[in-house]
This record gives C-alpha cells, sequence and structure tokens, in this order.
C-alpha cells in the first residue's frame, strides 16, 4: 500500500474488479446510490496510469474523463489530488468544458463564447467524426471515463457516441452510471421523445460492444450511516428497471410515505426551532427543492433570517473567480513568475484559503505558455473572454448550508438533507396534467431522499409565488404574477443582468467602485435596482437601472435585462408598459471576473488589460413605485 493510500477506503472486491481491468477494456459499471463509485474511479486512473507492465501503463493525456457536472468534476479532482499517487495530472471535465475545446480548436475563427451548449456539443461530436482530435496539440484518447452517463442524453449522448465510435479500435473505456438517478430528461420536452431518450446510452453500448463490453456492478452503500439516510436505497433495483407510469406512481408513494414518517419531519423552514438548528449545525447541509421556483423562494427565507448559505447555480454557469481580474490588473507584466504570482494572490481579499502551488499548476497548463516558469497573461487574460478559465481553478464550496434543486444535487451528499415535502401524485396530476412524468419523479426522489449521511428530514414548503414566463415561452424570462395575465409584481434576476462592457462606476470612479466590491460586497448581500430616468433606451428596451448596494452604486444593468424587461412589462401589442421605480430582494450570487474592451477598461482608469470585478446577481426582485415608498413615509 502507498502513502497516498493511507487514509483511503480499502477496495472492495466490486470495486477491485473494475480498477483491475486492462486500459484497453469496455466497462459498463452500475454504481448504486452512495456506492464509492468516485473512489472506485480514483483508484481505476491510478491504475491506469501506473501498471507495473509499462506497456499497459498510459500517460494522464491519453486518458479523457468526462462528467455532468463542475461539482462533480471538481470531487474528483480533489479525490484524486488526496488519494491518486500516479494519476495527478489527469484532468477531469465536463462535457460542456470538453465540446468547448474541441470547437475551439476545430473551428478557430468562430466566436464559440455566443453560442449555446447544445450547438456546441454538436458541432463539437461533427468535428470529432472529422478528425479534431488528431490535429494540432490534441491527444486522441487510450482511455475514456464517464462518469454519471445515466444523464448522458439528446447532444451529450451523441457527443459521447462519436468519440467512442472515431476510437472504437484503439480505446477503452470505463462508464459509470445508475439508471435509478437519471433525473435530467426533463430538457426534452416531448415525453415520447424523452422517454425513448432515457437508458437509450445503455442500450447503444450494448448493441455496439455485443462481445466485449464488460458489466460490473458496485452495490454496497458507503454513505449513509443511519437508518434515516438508508430508508430509500432498497428502491434503487426497482427504479432502475422502471418505464411504465403506474409502477411509478407505485414507488413515488413508497418513497414519499418512508419520508413523510412522523420521526422525520421538521415542521415549516421558517419555524424557530428549524432556524436555531441551521444555525446549530457545524456539519455540511442541503435543502433540496422540486424546481427553481422552490429553491429561489427558500433562499430568500434564509437571506430574510440572516442564515448564510448559497444557492446552487445552474450547470452552465460556469463564473470566473474575481480574483483572476485582481491578478491581471495589479500586474503590467507579461508573464509572471511562480513566486510573484503567489504573492499577488497573497494580497488579495478571498472568503477562503486558496492553494497557490495547485492553482499555479492549472493555470501554466492552461495557458500553454512558451516560457517554462512563467504564467502568460495575456494568454490568461484570453482564457477567460473566450469561456474557456478552467474549471480546476473556479472558487471552492465554502458555505455549510446549500439551496438546491434536486437535479443540480445529483452526485453530491451531504451529513444533513432536508427536503421539502413532495407533492402526492394526485397532485402532481393535478399540477401537469398530461405533461406528468411519474418514472422521473420518482427518481427525482430517490436521488434526493440518498443524499444523506446522517439526517433526512422533510419541511413543509413556504408559500410559493406564481412564477411565469415571459411570452408563454419556456425560455422568456421569468417574473412574479397573479391569476390575472396582466399583472406584473416582480422579475427574476439571472446571470448576464450587469452590463459586462462597461466597468461598474465607469461613469464616476471605477477604481473606488472596484475597491469597494472587494472590501465590502459579499455573496448573499443585498441588492436593488433602481430606475435613472423614464426613457427607455431602444424600441424594445427598458430605461436604464442601476444596481445599488447600501446606496452605492455597483454596477448598471445590462442590455438584454432591458430587453427582457420590455418583453415581460409589455403584456401585449396594444399594452403600454410600465417601469418599476425600484426592484428590491435581489442578491449578489458573487463577484466574477469580466472582460470588455481595453478601451473601456483604460478610459475608467483600470489599466489597459480590459478586465473588471462585476457583481452577478440572483434571486426574485420585487417592484416597488415611487408612490409606495411615499405612502410608507407617511
Amino acid at each position: 500500500m502507498t502513502d497516498a493510500y493511507l487514509d483511503s477506503p480499502q477496495l472492495t472486491e466490486e470495486q477491485r474488479a473494475v480498477v483491475e481491468q486492462p486500459w484497453d477494456a469496455r466497462v459498463l459499471v452500475t454504481a448504486g446510490a452512495g456506492a464509492g463509485k468516485t473512489h472506485t474511479l480514483v483508484r481505476r486512473l491510478d491504475a491506469l496510469c501506473g501498471h507495473e507492465d509499462p506497456e499497459e501503463a498510459l500517460e494522464a493525456a491519453e486518458i479523457l474523463v468526462l462528467t455532468f457536472s463542475r461539482a462533480a468534476a471538481r470531487e474528483l479532482r480533489e479525490r484524486i489530488a488526496r488519494h491518486g499517487e500516479r494519476a495527478r495530472r489527469v484532468r477531469a471535465q465536463t462535457f460542456d468544458a470538453f465540446a468547448y475545446g474541441v470547437v475551439r480548436q476545430a473551428y478557430p475563427d468562430r466566436e464559440w463564447a455566443a453560442v449555446g451548449f447544445e450547438e456546441r456539443l454538436m458541432a463539437a461530436a461533427g468535428a470529432i467524426e472529422k478528425g479534431a482530435l488528431e490535429s494540432g496539440d490534441a491527444v486522441p484518447p487510450a482511455h475514456v471515463v464517464i462518469d454519471e452517463a445515466q444523464d448522458v442524453l439528446a447532444e451529450r449522448r451523441e457527443l459521447v457516441e462519436a468519440l467512442l465510435d472515431r476510437y472504437q479500435s484503439s480505446c477503452g473505456f470505463t462508464v459509470v452510471g445508475d439508471a435509478a438517478q437519471c433525473v435530467y430528461g426533463f430538457q426534452i420536452d416531448d415525453l415520447t421523445e424523452r422517454a425513448a431518450e432515457t437508458g437509450r446510452f445503455f442500450d447503444w453500448l450494448r448493441r455496439s460492444y455485443p462481445d466485449d463490453l464488460m458489466e460490473l456492478r458496485l452495490t454496497e452503500n458507503f454513505r449513509a450511516v443511519t437508518p434515516e439516510a438508508r430508508l430509500a436505497l432498497a428502491h434503487g433495483p426497482r427504479l432502475q428497471q422502471l418505464t411504465e407510469a403506474d409502477e411509478a406512481a407505485t414507488l413515488y408513494e413508497e418513497l414519499r410515505e418512508l419520508l413523510l414518517a412522523p420521526v422525520n419531519g421538521l415542521g415549516d423552514l421558517a419555524a424557530p426551532s428549524t432556524l436555531i438548528g441551521l444555525r446549530s449545525f457545524t456539519d455540511t447541509c442541503a435543502i433540496l427543492t422540486r424546481d427553481n421556483r422552490q429553491a429561489l423562494v427558500v433562499s430568500a427565507l434564509l437571506h430574510e433570517h440572516d442564515i448564510d448559505h448559497r444557492l446552487r447555480r445552474p450547470l452552465e454557469e460556469r463564473p470566473v473567480p474575481y480574483w483572476v481580474a485582481e491578478l491581471l490588473r495589479r500586474s503590467e507584466a507579461t508573464g509572471l513568475t511562480e513566486d510573484r504570482f503567489r504573492s499577488l494572490l497573497a494580497a488579495i481579499p478571498l472568503p477562503y484559503e486558496p492553494n497557490p502551488a495547485a492553482l499555479w499548476t492549472v493555470l501554466r497548463r492552461a495557458t500553454r505558455g512558451s516560457g517554462r516558469k512563467v504564467l502568460d497573461l495575456d494568454r490568461l487574460r484570453r482564457l477567460v473572454a473566450d469561456g474557456r478559465f478552467p474549471d480546476e481553478a473556479a472558487d471552492p464550496e465554502t458555505v455549510r448550508i446549500l439551496v438546491s434543486t434536486v437535479h443540480q444535487a445529483k452526485g453530491l451528499e451531504f451529513d444533513r438533507v432536508i427536503v421539502l415535502t413532495p407533492p402526492t401524485v394526485a397532485e402532481l396530476r393535478k399540477q401537469h396534467d398530461s405533461e406528468l412524468d411519474l418514472p422521473a419523479e420518482a427518481r427525482a426522489l430517490y436521488v434526493a431522499t440518498t443524499r444523506a449521511r446522517q439526517d433526512l428530514f422533510h419541511a413543509a414548503s413556504p408559500r410559493m409565488p406564481i412564477i411565469k414566463r415571459a411570452g408563454g415561452r419556456k425560455n422568456g424570462r421569468r417574473y412574479v404574477g397573479t391569476w390575472r395575465s396582466y399583472d406584473r409584481l416582480g422579475i427574476v434576476a439571472e446571470a448576464g443582468d450587469i452590463c459586462p462592457d462597461n466597468p461598474p462606476g465607469h461613469d464616476a470612479d471605477a477604481a473606488a467602485t472596484q475597491t469597494y466590491l472587494l472590501e465590502r460586497v459579499r455573496p448573499g448581500g443585498e441588492v436593488m435596482l433602481r430606475k435613472r430616468h423614464d426613457m427607455p433606451l431602444g424600441e424594445r428596451q427598458s430605461p436604464p437601472y442601476a444596481l445599488l448596494h447600501e446606496g452605492q452604486e455597483i454596477g448598471e444593468a445590462s442590455q438584454r435585462f432591458r430587453e427582457e424587461l420590455f418583453r415581460v412589462q409589455k403584456v401585449n401589442g396594444g399594452w403600454d408598459p410600465w417601469w418599476p421605480d425600484e426592484i428590491h430582494g435581489i442578491r449578489v450570487d458573487t463577484l466574477e471576473t469580466v472582460t470588455g474592451s481595453t478601451a473601456a477598461g483604460a478610459n475608467a482608469g483600470l489599466g489597459d488589460r480590459g478586465v473588471w470585478i462585476a457583481p452577478r446577481i440572483t434571486g426574485i426582485g420585487w417592484y416597488r413605485r415611487a408612490e409606495d415608498n411615499e405612502e410608507k413615509s407617511a
């Protein structure tokens, strides 16, 4: 046993069977909830890189590891750093990040940062089929590891199938998943197509490799340490085979009944005893919701009671940490030595203790500078501008309490989990009618009830506002309405709502605003949007809005926000939209690095790199008119 494994669990026989497969094996692993999947993959990667026979050992660059979310990729990377001995240079990345790298290399003249991730995935699949991984600096994979394979659907599935097809004669793979935890089918609108897509990738593997596909299973649970945390595990095998709505309804109600046992009840989430418990609990805790609306309302409730937490972002959002902007602005050199990098990083105020050695290694690899001991700052800026900043250098999770939809918590685990009381099957049928997907509901409830290591509770949902979509479109801006079609009470803030084209405070003192952001603004801080004047800035735009934090302007609404606010307020073709004077209840999600024109940065006194810090906002914003404030004052 090597030192890297001293504090790592011993492999079970099931895990060892996966780890010891040769590099060219085609392995499909069904790993139940909490079955030590990540631990097994780390040891598998180590075995691939460190095989005792040099002819069988792979270089790290020959191994491609793809997973569904940044959180899962980060978890795998951190486990490799702690417990991997020979696989430390293996890079785990999301499907979307991999696809982005492929299309940028294959089609460098196109502006891929502005293209939707579905289109990038399809373009990447086409590029791989044409040999994009065999040109330039690319290295064709000798072994591909696919994590969370049950949710490799639609465009992601086509990307992976193109990859394995292209290298079927020279590449092995380890595919890990659990059909019982397939929860991302909702991304496919048509229910018939969704049902056909579920399990389709597994079926493709079995058809494509009928003779040499090895199917293995990990069945022992290592996550749950209490009876409460184990209560749903026995339903996993049935859910893996689930297709029929009637059986799904039965399984859903069984899981719901187990969760709602009186011993698991917390009552009202806003009850004083519940809030005291959240404040005093020192380990990790997740509050899991069915949808984004519930997550937004729960987050607002916790903010109202000053409970520190984080609202989990959608998977496709990838903010660049604000320290990158400060690093670039605090040096006029074209490159940094490691000592200079460390001294600059140490001078930037951060809410966590960074790992300078790991960040240096990641950034040096990503920028690929010509100097072996220098970080190329121009290339670093281009990474940010192109949307290619490495996931490995993203901000780590530091809060104890996470508010998340069940879907976004997939693959994660927590000491305590609180699930908002799920509706009955009858309530689901009333709410969704013909669009109800009962197998998906059953699987989502199973995922929710298998995230806990120790405590599993349920709590009554807070009262929910009516959230609608502008124009009734699937991707329309979400807003708060009522049963009356013309009522508008608020709007949901999103990434991209704050203008990236000019630095915050550019028309006053941008440098002072940057200092204010660094010293005073924190994630979760309350902000509001205030209308500057009544004149719309375009034919189909709202008037301009400033973002204020404790009276200090720290940004302005983007053109995208103004256009979408117009669509929300323009009820119909003959409707004269009105504009709220203020929008309250919005919170700072994070501070992020933003790139704009070098002229904008220079004109604002922030140097000539065209990079600065800007706030990203989230939450449900509630409209206020000036007369509302006057009435309150009176």
